[in-house]
């Protein structure tokens, strides 16, 4: 009986006594920091119970805003993976700022006059990166998009596509877009109604009902025969048209990936798309389909090769004899930037062999532009450990 006692009467004077050190130590925040920044409608419970220090340290912190810990990490610390994950649970794709932990480029830790706490509009959050979407489109701008709805299509944080669709884009369609409707306006297509992004871009277009800018030359003129005579068209039937295509798929290294279906249709639309290309979406997203492995080793690598506009600015998409499909030899795709490597630095060429390999050695004989650890994307440390794999003597 002592000892509960004891119990409540140490409860009855600490509780007061944590109370009061929660109210205080707002307070003295805000002998500084102005209260009305942080208040609206929407307040972080943490700010909303003065509670100031479960992120911030009052004296001194390795963080920029005194933080405790990276914000990332911080978040973490309360809001569990199995809470943000949400709708897209169990996705394989993670948005890169969430992965990179980089939570208050769409957040803000104090308060906001939205759900979740997004800092200022949703959308404003969404261009801030996505910067090559213009805000509108000159033509037509789907419903949606304009009001800034993007969540309405994609997931913020996680999901089983890289477009951080919510599902597959037709179920999508079918959502807003009844199926009656869709075949009266469709009237005339041959098959039933599918694959809805082959013809319309899902954000806008500068023609009519979203159309896609560029139309294939058969489709622009109705003349699906020169396709469709005989069932679904293989890839023979591409490049009865494409006839330069059909030199670079039949070399040493290409993309002549299937022997029944259509190999075209995998990255290019046969209808329409938003470049001359016909490509199904950006260049970058098509060869990461297939090529996941590849981007997922070096996505958080900490130094990368700038950002290039597109993967066919070094690699032949279609298809080369040169290993990785490289479109020039040795270190040819690297000098047409860098000019002067290799004329003034460690020697390159047919004359210098690298002795791990036996092969020539080349720009990435000793650099990796999809990423690595070290800075310049080198292999290893460019300070002793990369050079001693040749130089074992000095």
């Amino acid at each position: 009986m002592s000892r509960v006692v004891l119990w409540l009467t140490l409860l009855f004077w600490v509780a007061p006594v944590c109370a009061v050190h929660a109210a205080s130590e707002s307070a003295v925040c805000f002998k500084c920091h102005k209260k009305a920044d942080f208040s609206a409608k929407i307040v972080h419970r943490p700010v909303a119970q003065g509670k100031c220090e479960s992120c911030h340290n009052p004296h001194v912190a390795r963080y920029k805003g005194l933080l405790q810990k990276p914000d990332g990490q911080l978040c973490e610390s309360c809001h569990k993976k199995r809470e943000w994950l949400g709708n897209g649970a169990g996705g394989r794709v993670i948005h890169e700022p969430v992965r990179q932990g980089q939570c208050l480029k769409c957040h803000d830790p104090h308060k906001s006059e939205v759900k979740g706490l997004v800092h200022g509009k949703l959308a404003d959050r969404c261009f801030a990166c996505h910067k090559d979407l213009p805000k509108k489109f000159e033509g037509s701008t789907h419903s949606p998009y304009a009001k800034g709805r993007c969540i309405v299509c994609h997931l913020p944080h996680v999901a089983d596509n890289y477009q951080m669709l919510r599902t597959s884009p037709d179920k999508l369609c079918l959502k807003c877009h009844q199926r009656k409707a869709l075949n009266k306006a469709h009237k005339g297509y041959p098959v039933e109604i599918k694959d809805c992004l082959s013809c319309h871009n899902p954000h806008g277009s500068k023609r009519k009902y979203l159309i896609r800018n560029f139309l294939h030359e058969p489709f622009k003129k109705n003349n699906c025969k020169v396709c469709h005579s005989g069932g679904q068209p293989g890839t023979e039937v591409c490049l009865k048209c494409h006839k330069d295509i059909s030199k670079k798929v039949l070399t040493l290294h290409n993309h002549f990936t299937s022997s029944t279906g259509n190999s075209c249709i995998i990255c290019h639309s046969p209808h329409a798309g938003d470049t001359s290309g016909l490509l199904k979406g950006r260049q970058a997203q098509i060869c990461r389909s297939c090529h996941e492995d590849t981007f997922k080793r070096d996505q958080d690598k900490i130094y990368r090769h700038p950002k290039v506009s597109h993967c066919g600015e070094c690699h032949n998409v279609h298809g080369s004899n040169r290993l990785a499909m490289f479109r020039s030899e040795g270190s040819a795709v690297c000098e047409r930037c860098h000019e002067t490597q290799g004329k003034f630095t460690h020697p390159l060429g047919d004359k210098v062999r690298d002795p791990r390999t036996g092969q020539k050695m080349t720009c990435i004989s000793c650099h990796k532009p999809m990423g690595t650890d070290y800075k310049y994307e080198l292999l290893l440390s460019g300070e002793k450990d990369l050079c001693i794999q040749c130089h074992r003597n000095y």
